[in-house]
This record gives structure tokens, C-alpha cells and sequence, in this order.
């Protein structure tokens, strides 16, 4: 005949309701902090290639200003900003946040002769760019703003600030050089 033994014969004891609620507990926290993680990381995975336009729009003003000095096009004394916080600067490159747009004939950015805003192209179906099946995406969420400021008479700061707005709001990208009148 067989007998039964209570586990208080045995010798072997199990999780009590008490210890189980705890680990369970723990693990729920742990598994929910998990989650914030992977929620902020695909946030910014979602946003990376925003962030990657922004910064290559502020570099492409700075090589711009770069140009404009460089090639003879205008002179170092037009190489600021058309006013300044003394009034007139008397330069070409506008005052403020702008939209992203085509340069115009003079081909430089941020100036009063800038054409269409901007558009992103990707290609289509076909994988080749400049044909009817081209994706293009407008950049009319992004704007720039070139900051030049007098340091010396050969020595001036240059900052861009692109600006993007998105569904997290609005977010900026800062790049500060320095331009001398030295090409």
C-alpha cells in the first residue's frame, strides 16, 4: 500500500502565491522598461533621416558662403547678411529663417533671386533617377537661416540653423564656422 506524504514530509517546498506575485512583478518592470527603450530607438530611427537632410542642408550653406567668396561672384564686403542688427549690412544672404529653395541665377542659397522650394528625389520603380517615375518629396517642412556676423575687419562667424518640423515638433541643427576674406 502506497502513502501519500505532505510537503511538510518531504522536505521539498514550492513558491509561495506571495513570491510568485513579486517575481512577477519584477519581471512586468523590467519587460515595460524594455519597451520604452525599443519605442525610443525606432522614434529615432524614424527620425534619422530627417536629421540626416538637416545636417547636410546647414553644410551646403556654409560650402555656399564658402563659393560666394571664393569664385569672385560677390565681394567680401556682400558676404553678410542684407541687414544686421545695426541696420543695413548691405549683403545678400536674407535675413532669418528661410524655406529651403533653388538657388537662383546667381547660385547661391538663402539670397532674394532663390526659386522654387526644394524637393527630394528618389527614384521609382524603374530605379533610375530623372524619369516620369521619380518620387519627389517637397522639403516645405524645413527651413534655413545663414547668420553672418562681423569678428574683425578679415574675420567673421558664420551659423546656419536648419530647422525641421516634424511630428515631435520642431527640432534645429546648429553649424558655426569661421569665413576670412583670405580664398
Amino acid at each position: 500500500m502506497r502513502r501519500w506524504q505532505t510537503s511538510g514530509e518531504c522536505g521539498e517546498q514550492g513558491f509561495t502565491i506571495l513570491e510568485t506575485l513579486v517575481a512577477v512583478s519584477v519581471l512586468a518592470v523590467g519587460l515595460l522598461g524594455l519597451a520604452g527603450v525599443l519605442v525610443a530607438g525606432l522614434t529615432r530611427l524614424s527620425a534619422a533621416p530627417t536629421e540626416l537632410i538637416a545636417r547636410q542642408k546647414a553644410a551646403e550653406a556654409v560650402e555656399n558662403v564658402y563659393m560666394a567668396r571664393d569664385t569672385g561672384i560677390r565681394t567680401w564686403a556682400q558676404v553678410r547678411n542684407v541687414r544686421g542688427g545695426s541696420g543695413s549690412d548691405g549683403g545678400i544672404f536674407l535675413d532669418g529663417p528661410q524655406s529651403l529653395r533653388d538657388p537662383g541665377a546667381d547660385g547661391l542659397i538663402n539670397t532674394a533671386d532663390d526659386g522654387a522650394v526644394e524637393q527630394q528625389v528618389q527614384p521609382g520603380t524603374d530605379g533610375l533617377l530623372n524619369t516620369a517615375d521619380d518620387v519627389r518629396t517637397s522639403l516645405s517642412q524645413f527651413t534655413r537661416e545663414i547668420r553672418i556676423r562681423d569678428i574683425s575687419g578679415t574675420l567673421r562667424e558664420l551659423q546656419v540653423t536648419v530647422t525641421v518640423t516634424g511630428a515631435n515638433g520642431p527640432r534645429s541643427y546648429v553649424l558655426t564656422t569661421l569665413i576670412s576674406s583670405y580664398a
